[in-house]
This record gives C-alpha cells, sequence and structure tokens, in this order.
C-alpha cells in the first residue's frame, strides 16, 4: 500500500488533517441538508394530498427525481398511503408535461391502451405491429374510444404491456403519448417516458385486474384533448 511507503509525519501534517476534518464536516453538512430537504419536500407533499391541493410542483418533481426513496420514508412517517402517495407523484408529473404535451400536433401522439380494459368476449385479435386491432364490435367502451381518438389523429393502440409499448415507439416515432393503466403501470410508463425522453402523460383506470377493468372514458377524453381546438367526447349512448 501507498502508506507503507510514505513516512508516518506525512499524516501528521497539519494541512492534511485540516482537509481530512473539513471534508468530514462537508459530509455532514451534506447529509443534514439532505435529511431537512427530504423532510421538507415530504411535509409538502403531504400537505397537497391532505389539502387536494398541489403546491410547487415546479420544485416537488426534480427534487423527487433525486431523494424519492428517503421522501417516500417521510411520507409513511406521517402515514400517507402509498397508493395516495403514488397517484399524487403521477399527478405532479402529469401537471410538469401539460405544457409540452399541448405544443405536439395530434398525429404526432400515441395513446397506450392496456388489454386488460377490452371484453373477456373481445373477438378482435392480437398483431405484433399494432397491438390489438379493435373492431368496434360494441362488447366494450374502446370500441366508441378507439374511433374517436382516431378522428381527432391519434395513433392508438391496445397492448398486452410495456414491452410493446418500446416496440411501437420505436416502429412509428411519437413525440409524445398517453398511457392508461393502473397505477403502478401508469408509474412505470412516466418512468420509460423519461427514460426515453419522451413527453408522457398518464390516465389511472378505475379498477385494477387481469380482466375487463375499467375506466372513466370521460377522463381520457380530457386529457387527449389537451392542445386541440375541439373537446373529444364519447358517442352519446343511444
Amino acid at each position: 500500500m501507498i502508506s507503507e511507503y510514505l513516512p508516518v509525519a506525512f499524516f501528521d501534517v497539519p494541512v492534511w488533517n485540516s482537509i481530512i476534518y473539513l471534508l468530514g464536516e462537508l459530509v455532514i453538512i451534506v447529509l443534514l441538508l439532505w435529511i431537512l430537504l427530504s423532510f421538507l419536500i415530504g411535509c409538502l407533499i403531504v400537505l397537497s394530498i391532505r389539502k387536494k391541493k398541489m403546491y410547487f410542483p415546479i420544485l416537488l418533481r426534480p427534487v423527487l427525481t433525486f431523494m424519492e426513496g428517503t421522501v417516500k420514508l417521510v411520507c409513511m412517517m406521517f402515514r400517507v398511503d402509498p397508493t395516495e402517495l403514488m397517484a399524487f407523484l403521477i399527478k405532479i408529473d402529469n401537471q410538469m408535461n401539460y405544457s409540452a404535451f399541448a405544443k405536439v400536433p395530434v398525429e404526432k401522439r400515441a395513446v397506450f391502451i392496456p388489454l386488460c380494459l377490452r371484453s373477456a368476449r373481445c373477438p378482435a385479435r392480437l398483431s405484433p405491429d399494432v397491438g390489438i386491432s379493435c373492431i368496434s364490435c360494441g362488447k366494450c367502451p374502446l370500441g366508441d374510444a378507439i374511433p374517436a381518438l382516431k378522428e381527432a389523429g391519434y395513433m392508438t393502440f391496445i397492448i398486452p404491456g410495456s414491452t410493446f409499448i418500446k416496440r411501437l415507439v420505436k416502429q412509428y416515432r411519437p413525440q409524445a403519448m398517453i398511457g392508461v393503466g393502473c397505477l403502478m403501470e401508469v408509474k412505470e410508463g412516466l418512468e420509460l417516458g423519461r427514460k426515453i425522453s419522451m413527453i408522457t402523460l398518464g390516465v389511472v383506470t378505475a379498477t385494477d385486474g387481469c380482466v375487463e377493468t375499467t375506466m372513466d372514458y370521460d377522463v381520457l377524453m380530457k386529457v387527449a384533448s389537451i392542445g386541440l381546438d375541439k373537446e373529444l367526447k364519447m358517442p352519446e349512448k343511444r
């Protein structure tokens, strides 16, 4: 080791000792600041959830990118339900991406819908190029939603998983996307969007599960209408 070849006096030099002392103090200060900032952001999130009003979203998202783990621990101290926290984080991402999404032409946008929303009796087939090709058979609301989205100009896909998203993004090159799914799926979709530098918004389904889940399609249409001159709507039931 290097210390074997250096005189012991080298480590007794006052300047060297001062540097080590200062480095130790700096580490402690950084650690304390990290804990303090995590606590403050955690408190801000708890307040936002309790008051149902988002405070300082521009500050929250960048900070959470680096210290999400410790902030989650702070939220757990205040007994914040994990699903509430996840829904809030999705809301932050949506708000942060709103303006950028609105600027993307509709023909450069894609909507990814999970397979579980279709009817268990759905006769449509799965294709590796487009996912499930909806035939508007009338067995589920997707038969109304898909044509409305496509007519507006959206690339629309019903897919079985995130692997399809990566493949279709690579194939069709959208500049922005809307991901529909349960809380965990939407969270993962937003994370994927950040990784591939894709402007992403998330819409959470009303129920979880693998078969015949439900969602508020009016919410999907409202999100899909961002930046458009005309608000999209589901066809009225006859």
